[in-house]
């Protein structure tokens, strides 16, 4: 049973449109501002903003690309998670990202590179996809053995972060130990049930997603594997973590990915969030289920890098 606690956070983010003075949610089409929802992600994001004590952030453009290191006190310096931000291709900063990153390094206690990759509209596929093959080449040419990177992301960026397994493999470049994937958005096809069924449940914009896939998506095919990595070979892929809420739209996008992971031969694990919200883990410890969550995947990042 859901705590009364996370129903009443849900309520608040479900409804969220109502606290603002409208009636009903707002609705995405092909003439919706993208900068205006840029402002609006970085104006809610101030309300995560607050970093943890004893994690340092330290600033650093690597390929050309704005970058923030969070380093959590007395943490082992040969290992990282190369953090992977969310934002449906067309948003996110280090600074709107910054608060959850640094919560996520203090939980897991190691080291967080998060990196400014590009965005569409302005830069469609595959930018972003050649942008995270870059910085991870960057961290192997820099030292760090891939047995001691984990790869994470949340929703876009969770997608991003299994696209970029598919990516080294197709590259033969040594792949990391181990991937996190927070409901992360596999299938730009749109094509599963839940992003009709789960509307009402989330607070997402309705048809923001479709939207979102064809700023980033642009003229090539939405079921290319570099794409959208649920129609990929997923064989040889390294231990995979993914957490999806079962009221939110890509629920079945990280369903879907762990069965045909399963099927595959890979090692994976899943957890579905009931009643819980899209990226639910980030908002630890605001509520039980999120800080539940969140220490299933602490237990996977310590094993995979033996910390």
């Amino acid at each position: 049973m859901t705590s009364f606690k996370s129903k009443m956070f849900n309520f608040l983010m479900r409804n969220g449109h109502i606290f603002q003075g409208k009636f009903k949610k707002d609705v995405f089409d092909s003439n919706t501002s993208i900068k205006k929802f840029r402002e609006q992600c970085e104006k809610g994001a101030s309300k995560y903003s607050k970093i943890p004590k004893d994690i340092s952030i330290n600033e650093q453009f690597i390929e050309g690309m704005k970058s923030e290191w969070l380093i959590p006190k007395d943490s082992n310096t040969n290992k990282v998670i190369l953090y992977v931000h969310g934002g449906g291709y067309v948003s996110g900063l280090c600074s709107d990202h910054r608060g959850f990153v640094a919560k996520f390094a203090k939980n897991t206690g190691v080291q967080n590179l998060l990196y400014e990759y590009r965005l569409a509209p302005e830069h469609s596929f595959p930018a972003a996809l050649d942008d995270s093959v870059k910085i991870y080449q960057w961290l192997l040419e820099s030292g760090f053995n891939p047995d001691n990177i984990i790869i994470a992301g949340e929703s876009a960026g969770g997608g991003l972060c299994l696209a970029t397994l598919l990516a080294l493999k197709e590259q033969s470049i040594p792949l990391p130990i181990a991937g996190v994937a927070i409901s992360p958005w596999t299938d730009l096809t749109c094509s599963s049930k839940s992003y009709k069924t789960k509307n009402k449940l989330s607070p997402a914009p309705l048809n923001s997603w479709s939207i979102f896939s064809k700023h980033y998506v642009g003229d090539n095919n939405a079921e290319n594997p570099l794409i959208s990595p649920l129609f990929g070979d997923l064989k040889g892929l390294p231990p995979i973590f993914i957490n999806s809420g079962e009221d939110d739209e890509l629920y079945e996008d990280g369903e879907k990915f762990y069965l045909k992971s399963k099927e595959a031969g890979v090692d994976v694990q899943f957890r579905a969030g009931r009643g819980m919200l899209h990226c639910y883990p980030l908002l630890s410890p605001m509520f039980k289920e999120a800080t539940e969550a969140m220490s299933e995947i602490v237990v996977f990042i310590k094993k995979n890098l033996k910390e």
